[in-house]
């Protein structure tokens, strides 16, 4: 049984990370084309930047806590939730316990 944050967690649709090659014989990595694998995650905000000034970036950042058993995701893995687009922007953090803590954290900043 897994905690009751990430089992009635709010939803999200994360793409795992594939290697493919591309037009010119390179094996590049890339989010899966085929589709994204949804998931119920617990969310919490890290630190955010309004953008004040034009031309200036706003940065929000928020950890993704997912059971354990979510596989393949890594820094060029993309997540969609809250109806936006978020990049992973560190590598994902596993934290081993007991069957019902263990899990993935990752850091997502919103893409602008």
């Amino acid at each position: 049984m897994v905690s009751l944050q990430r089992r009635r967690g709010q939803r999200a649709r994360v793409w795992r990370t594939v290697e493919v090659t591309d037009s010119r014989g390179n094996q590049v990595t890339m989010p899966d084309p085929t589709g994204p694998v949804e998931v119920r995650a617990a969310f919490i905000p890290q630190r955010s930047a309004r953008a004040e000034v034009p031309g200036q970036q706003q940065i929000n950042v928020t950890r993704m806590v997912v059971d354990a058993h979510l596989e393949g995701v890594s820094l060029w893995s993309r997540v969609e939730y809250a109806g936006r687009q978020w990049d992973v922007v560190s590598p994902p953090a596993y934290h081993h316990g007991t069957r019902r803590t263990r899990h993935w954290s990752i850091d997502i900043r919103e893409r602008p």
